[in-house]
């Protein structure tokens, strides 16, 4: 049938509904004769493929909801290239107007109130009430106060512009009110967060643009609460010191981080125990984050799928990515935890394979046993030039879990492979990926 398309790995990007080149292609509705009540909420990455991929699929007797604050989605996936003006935020929107006239997505403006699992509705703060015989969450993340800082530090005075937007905006002016001698002070978070790479992705190409600026007098400061790189670790470590030695100073399992968003003095302990105080010009804390709702009455904490060990995010079975503890409900994308890196491309991955697992759910079949994703992602290194990463997940059946397939297919011990060079051919192929990407999404 239609639907077990997800079960070859999620579909290649760029294969549905994309011609790469610009252009959107509409591809007719399959005709499976399902029906069914979902509500999608979230229409970021994740949230929007799955309801394209739910009606596209499914057929026209699925009738999807997606549920959706913004009037738009702004891609966190590139939003550092705004940092050194080779992008601005608007290039980064997208609509769901797409997915409503090509494939029929029903779209709903509002805010989630809470998801009422007894009754099966999803009810909005305005009052609406949207009944589904399955829910698909993909609500992002949020963040935490932390450093000694505040959402209103964020928003106009440290922003940590995880989320693109306005603080990336900001983050860029101040980068580039920066002068001789003036230091860039970032933060990253423990492990897991969104976007793996993204912090180190982000120092390179300020620094390099703080070089083209500054020359010498650049530096950026790095501080990682993680032991290791948690992305790219070789090109990265090549990036850091070789290409950017002398002005990225990168320091490792770095604890008690404390920042005054007025003075903008920066203060950590090293894992020696010794304790360092900093002059910064601009800091920008990337702080810890979890899922969107998860804060303790919180309507996803109401729905009773926040059941990871920190209260941050939902635990789910990687086959059809419902729930561990409440049925009928699926979480996708940066708030599930599954295994799989908080990224775009993932999301994407995910959200296919939800899609087939829903629509065999309401066939009253069971979901594909062996699911297989694929997570790819390029980072930038300077102003034209850029690394990858790949890799290829297949499902395990003794732990329950995705895994890393080897390059031989033949063990799930494998690791993701890291692009040979850093050049400029990555940083053009880059954008064909990203553009297949947000097409296979959004058009």
């Amino acid at each position: 049938m239609a639907w077990g398309l997800a079960g070859l790995g999620g579909s290649t990007v760029g294969s549905m509904g994309w011609a790469g080149s610009g252009t959107s292609v509409t591809l007719p509705l399959a005709q499976t004769g399902l029906t069914g009540r979902i509500v999608v909420i979230g229409g970021g990455m994740a949230g929007t493929t799955v309801a394209k991929y739910l009606r596209l699929w499914g057929g026209t007797g699925v009738q999807v909801t997606l549920v959706e604050t913004e009037a738009h989605y702004t891609s966190h996936i590139m939003s550092n290239l705004v940092l050194n003006g080779s992008r601005d935020v608007a290039s980064l929107r997208y609509t769901h107007d797409r997915i409503v006239s090509a494939y029929g997505v029903k779209r709903q403006r509002g805010t989630v109130k809470r998801i009422n699992t007894a009754t099966q509705r999803v009810i909005l703060t305005d009052g609406t009430r949207l009944p589904y015989d399955r829910v698909i969450v993909a609500p992002g993340v949020q963040f935490d106060e932390a450093y000694g800082l505040t959402q209103a530090d964020y928003a106009t005075r440290t922003p940590h512009a995880w989320r693109a937007g306005a603080q990336t905006t900001l983050l860029r002016q101040q980068i580039a009110a920066m002068k001789p001698g003036d230091v860039f002070v970032m933060t990253i978070p423990k492990a897991p967060y969104r976007c793996p790479p993204g912090p180190y992705e982000r120092a390179c190409l300020v620094a390099d643009h703080l070089k083209r600026r500054l020359g010498a007098a650049a530096r950026v400061v790095v501080l990682d609460a993680n032991a290791t790189i948690q992305a790219e670790p070789e090109n990265f470590h090549r990036a850091f010191t070789q290409i950017h030695a002398g002005v990225i100073d990168y320091r490792t399992d770095v604890t008690d981080v404390q920042i005054d968003p007025l003075t903008r003095r920066v203060s950590w302990t090293e894992l020696s125990g010794d304790t360092v105080d900093l002059q910064a010009a601009v800091i920008n804390p990337i702080p810890p984050h979890r899922a969107t709702g998860s804060e303790p009455g919180d309507w996803l904490a109401q729905a009773g799928v926040i059941n990871s060990s920190d209260g941050r995010w939902a635990v789910v079975d990687v086959l059809n990515y419902e729930s561990t503890a409440v049925p009928r409900v699926h979480i996708i994308g940066d708030a599930a935890q599954c295994g799989l890196p908080k990224a775009g491309h993932v999301a994407n991955q995910e959200a296919k394979i939800c899609a087939d697992a829903v629509l065999r759910a309401l066939g009253q079949r069971a979901p594909d046993p062996a699911p297989v994703a694929n997570s790819a992602c390029y980072s930038p290194i300077t102003a034209n030039t850029a690394s990858w990463l790949t890799a290829v997940y297949q499902y395990d059946p003794v732990t329950r879990s995705m895994k890393v397939a080897a390059d031989n297919g033949s063990t799930l011990t494998g690791r993701a492979i890291e692009a040979a060079q850093i050049n400029s051919a990555n940083f053009r192929q880059m954008q064909g990926w990203f553009t297949a990407l947000m097409g296979d999404t959004f058009a």
